[in-house]
């Protein structure tokens, strides 16, 4: 066989299989480098998160913050409201003590007694001055008692078993007495003018005088009334 050792031919050869061993050893090695790569890469924390999210979680962020301040708007409509109506309430008093020139304390619980029971505040007063005064140790020759002048017959209708000494007490006599009043302007359908004089005269007296086509006045009615042009019951 003929050496063709040193030849052109095996030199082609030689350096065929040179750059075949290249390209293996080249491919080996990018496939070891992926291989430690994948290997030694750190696993994201349970709890991170990728960075994409992030707009979503600052919309929500923003979400909860709008909700907060919506709830903390409300709060505070609500703390304005009760203020405002505290403010007016304890105006209305301050101008019906100072009309009646009665203390603070009496006015605030005649007004307060009176819109507990659907009563117009400005007719209260009238009624309460002309009874007694706003005397709360008042009493008639004929036994009726206290600011509202309730005889204790007909204050037991309204709260059992009070006694002719409660009802010489602001707070009871007040409670009473409007109650009935209430009760009075709802039997005659609101019309102020005759609960006003049951209140004075008796329910029957004025029932009477109105089925026999009499007028049941007898001037209380006008003397309280005088310059009312108020409902008589708010609610």
């Amino acid at each position: 066989m003929r050496n063709l050792r040193g030849t052109y031919v095996h030199r082609g050869d030689a350096t065929r299989k040179r750059r075949r061993l290249q390209q293996v050893l080249f491919a080996g090695g990018f496939v070891l480098a992926t291989w430690l790569v994948a290997t030694h890469r750190k696993p994201l924390p349970a709890n991170a998160e990728p960075a994409v999210i992030e707009p979503a979680a600052s919309f929500f962020s923003i979400g909860r913050e709008a909700r907060k301040l919506r709830q903390e708007l409300e709060s505070t409509r609500g703390e304005l409201s009760l203020v405002q109506a505290q403010y007016d309430r304890a105006t209305k008093i301050i101008q019906f003590s100072s009309r009646y020139g009665v203390a603070a304390g009496l006015a605030g619980s005649i007004f307060d007694g009176a819109l507990r029971e659907g009563i117009d505040p400005d007719l209260a007063f009238r009624l309460v001055r002309l009874e007694s005064e706003f005397n709360e140790h008042a009493t008639s020759k004929v036994g009726a008692l206290g600011l509202m002048q309730l005889m204790p017959s007909t204050a037991r209708l309204y709260q059992r078993g009070v006694t002719a000494n409660q009802l010489y007490d602001r707070e009871t006599n007040l409670r009473v007495g409007f109650r009935y009043l209430r009760t009075l302007l709802d039997q005659y359908n609101g019309d102020v003018r005759l609960a006003l004089l049951a209140y004075n005269r008796g329910e029957d007296a004025v029932t009477r005088d109105v089925r026999a086509g009499v007028n049941p006045g007898n001037g209380y009615d006008t003397h309280i009334m005088k310059g009312y042009r108020g409902p008589g019951l708010i609610q």
